[in-house]
């Protein structure tokens, strides 16, 4: 099973990324946009494992400590690694220093677990679209610079997700195995 921990966005959020993507979509036809419903913000990607350990991973996750609500705010574009070389076009993921905490809180649970810790720094983001080239990028960035400034809503998260990831044709399809409520209740 490909598995990832991620926190969930709002529809309100939602929708307004499904707006700007119907109108960045012809600017950049070798682009392979996401699906809307499954943008979400990535805490920690565990990435292949065998399914009689999933059991152990939820425990790890319900064991984090209890933490207050996290206020996020979705704002900007960009690219990873860089607008000359594009793989991937990005949405901000603006927080206060709780949300890099509770990734961190997810590495070290996950550790324990034998999960390999992420050799980079976090960098909340949500993944608009993907490249293999980059044709038709310049015609995207003249797009979202005419766009002015993106602003796409915010959020309060209570709450975080570890997922199941099954790589399709038209693209990722994600199905929630268990929910962690940052309250500390146990999983659901």
């Amino acid at each position: 099973m490909r598995l990832f921990v991620a926190i969930d966005i709002p529809e309100n959020v939602r929708f307004a990324f499904g707006d700007l993507m119907k109108s960045l979509r012809d600017t950049s036809r070798d682009a392979r946009w996401v699906r809307v419903a499954g943008l979400h913000v990535t805490l920690k990607f565990i990435g292949e494992t065998p399914s009689e350990r999933v059991a152990d991973l939820k425990t790890a996750l319900a064991n984090i400590p209890t933490r207050d609500p996290i206020a996020i705010v979705f704002s900007g574009l960009g690219f990873f690694p860089n607008a000359r070389r594009p793989h991937v076009l990005w949405a901000g993921v603006e927080a206060g220093p709780e949300l890099a905490s509770l990734a961190a809180a997810v590495e070290n649970a996950l550790r324990p677990a034998g999960i390999p810790q992420e050799d980079r720094n976090f960098s909340p983001h949500l993944t608009l679209a993907r490249f293999k080239e980059s044709a038709g990028v310049d015609a995207l960035q003249v797009a979202i610079e005419k766009a002015g400034p993106l602003k796409f809503g915010c959020a309060t998260a209570t709450e975080f997700h570890l997922y199941q990831s099954v790589l399709k044709p038209g693209g990722a399809e994600y199905t929630r195995l268990a929910t962690f409520s940052f309250s500390g209740s146990k999983y659901k």
